[in-house]
């Protein structure tokens, strides 16, 4: 990641729920990028100016014949064909450029949130393709952009976005007709914790979740108010995290935690 070097936008790309190429804006902007450009090693992870550590990073060089554009444009449109990422899929900016490689950028506030880089002709890759791309925490980019997504970004005390590492949830997935559940994250990789809100009972008590899910539950006398929200949700939890109390305007909402493996396929 570049420190403190003031990058301009450029880069990859949008919604992966998304496919077109951003409602009709331009998947590549032609005004000059403020700030000082990277002038670093032509690496995506490297272009980032996160507030927090790396979200994502990849190097996508993957095209085969065929995938293979004729102009970097049509590189970095390849990279949201091949890979689908859920990026921005309009307002790149080109950040720095060479003969064979040119550097896409995604900028909110002047600063790089989103970067592809992509190259020509590969090694049984012709044409112009991705060869690397970064993103940082879903959180960093615009509720324009983010809330058509599958992640909902929460809050804190102050109204600022918690990074999806933190705390994030999500709608059951519809091709496991789980519409009706919704899921609480906390963390990320190892630790995480999965909590359900279950009011059609599609899931079983005591082998797919902890405990029954309760939509009338009182709030236990030793939770504490996390300081998380979304919209009209308050997440509380007890020292154990056993359980995630969501206070809402409705009332108290006991969600258990998820069993590991549960799933659809």
């Amino acid at each position: 990641m570049r420190g403190g070097i003031v990058a301009v936008a450029l880069l990859t790309a949008v919604t992966a729920v998304a496919c077109d190429d951003g409602g009709g804006e331009d998947v590549v902007v032609d005004d000059t990028p403020p700030g000082t450009s990277y002038s670093g090693p032509l690496n995506a992870a490297d272009a980032l100016e996160c507030d927090g550590k790396v979200f994502d990073s990849a190097r996508g060089d993957g095209w085969s014949r065929g995938d293979g554009g004729g102009t970097p444009e049509e590189g970095l449109k390849a990279y949201f064909d091949i890979y689908e990422p859920e990026v921005p899929r309009a307002g790149y900016r080109v950040e720095r450029g060479e003969a064979d490689r040119v550097l896409y950028s995604y900028d909110v506030g002047g600063r790089t949130k989103v970067a592809v880089v992509v190259a020509k002709d590969r090694k049984n890759r012709p044409g112009w393709g991705p060869e690397t791309s970064a993103s940082c925490d879903p959180a960093e980019l615009p509720a324009s952009v983010t809330d058509s997504w599958e992640y909902e970004i929460w809050t804190d005390r102050s109204g600022r976005r918690v990074p999806v590492t933190k705390v994030s949830s999500s709608t059951g997935a519809e091709h496991c007709d789980w519409q009706s559940a919704r899921f609480l994250r906390l963390g990320r990789g190892a630790g995480a914790a999965t909590y359900v809100r279950d009011p059609d009972g599609l899931f079983e008590a005591g082998t797919q979740l902890s405990a029954p899910y309760d939509g009338d539950a009182r709030m236990p006398a030793d939770a504490h108010d996390t300081g998380y929200r979304y919209h009209d949700r308050q997440l509380w939890l007890t020292d154990d995290k056993a359980t995630a109390y969501v206070r809402t305007s409705h009332g108290v909402e006991a969600w258990p935690l998820a069993r590991e493996g549960l799933g659809c396929k």
